[in-house]
């Protein structure tokens, strides 16, 4: 109760960034936002369903193609075009998951990754209406108003963070926990270990689907290194990871913090990246947990009684 609490103050405190940060920052942190929520749609396939996706931009291409091609090609309104988009990404993730969660050990996360290369060719032998490597401007964008961006970013950021903090909480939350732990002793006490994997998949595929398609409509432009590059995909693991594993909340920090530590670290080049990969490679060997992890097991051994 308490991380809600908190995430809810810095929500508030962070609601009052436009009227004192410039346009620039504003600009940064509505494409963390975004990145915020790939990372937690992640977290919750991985940290509580015990599997790695290894391309989480198959569901967030999805998700963008989706809502762009709904956009350019049928001229759908925006709202309908992002509801679409993510219908994509909820039927593409059901598809994949289907024949993928058959598989064990590291088999699935081969899967999802093929399966990212798969969208890309598929992009570009459709480049007629994808546009191709180059991608294809949008008619319509979410606002041109960067205050208004930076709200609705943050706005979808706080929503989608609760709902899937609630989630993994619930007593689903909890089923679902076990069965990536342990799907064996989960499916001798009479859980259904796929159905459950498959309903995690589909959430997580219903917010990266939304997200995605909410981060092309800010763009104006969708283009494959934007939304389904390997790199990017990898930029969201990490945040996830970096953030704390089963934290939820976690993962979005992370992805804020490589965001931001990327853009200020900018000056240095090419060092930069070296940088802000050896700080979360530091992390992950030193804080299995992740940041937020270490934290709350900090307070936990705090607030329990005295030896």
């Amino acid at each position: 109760m308490r991380i809600v609490l908190a995430c809810l103050v810095v929500l508030v405190l962070l609601s009052g960034l436009p009227f004192v940060a410039s346009a620039y920052v504003l600009g940064l942190l509505t494409l963390a936002y975004y990145f915020g929520v790939f990372a937690m749609s992640w977290d919750l396939l991985f940290g509580f369903a015990g599997e790695v996706n290894f391309g989480p931009t198959f569901l967030i291409g999805l998700g963008a193609y989706g809502a762009g091609l709904l956009n350019s090609q049928a001229g759908w309104p925006v709202p309908a075009c992002v509801a679409g988009g993510a219908v994509v990404a909820v039927l593409g993730g059901v598809l994949l998951a289907l024949p993928a969660l058959r598989l064990r050990g590291p088999y699935f996360g081969l899967v999802t990754l093929v399966a990212v290369l798969l969208l890309t060719q598929a992009v570009t032998i459709g480049s007629h209406w994808t546009g191709g490597e180059i991608g294809m401007s949008l008619p319509d964008v979410l606002s041109i108003d960067d205050s208004t961006n930076y709200w609705t970013a943050l706005a979808f950021m706080g929503v989608s963070g609760l709902c899937l903090l609630l989630l993994s909480r619930s007593p689903v939350g909890l089923i679902l926990q076990a069965c990536g732990q342990d799907p064996v002793e989960a499916a001798s006490l009479g859980f259904n270990v796929s159905k459950h994997k498959l309903a995690a998949f589909c959430v997580s595929a219903l917010f990266s689907g939304l997200s995605g398609a909410m981060l092309v409509f800010y763009f104006g432009t969708v283009s494959p290194g934007t939304v389904i590059d390997v790199a990017v995909g990898v930029q969201v693991i990490i945040a996830a990871v970096l953030g704390g594993r089963r934290t939820i909340i976690g993962a979005a920090i992370g992805a804020v913090f490589l965001i931001v530590a990327g853009e200020l670290l900018r000056p240095l080049g090419q060092l930069s990246t070296f940088v802000v990969s050896a700080i979360a490679l530091a992390v992950i060997l030193f804080f299995p947990d992740g940041l937020l992890g270490y934290l709350l097991h900090r307070t936990s051994r705090a607030d329990g009684p005295p030896p």
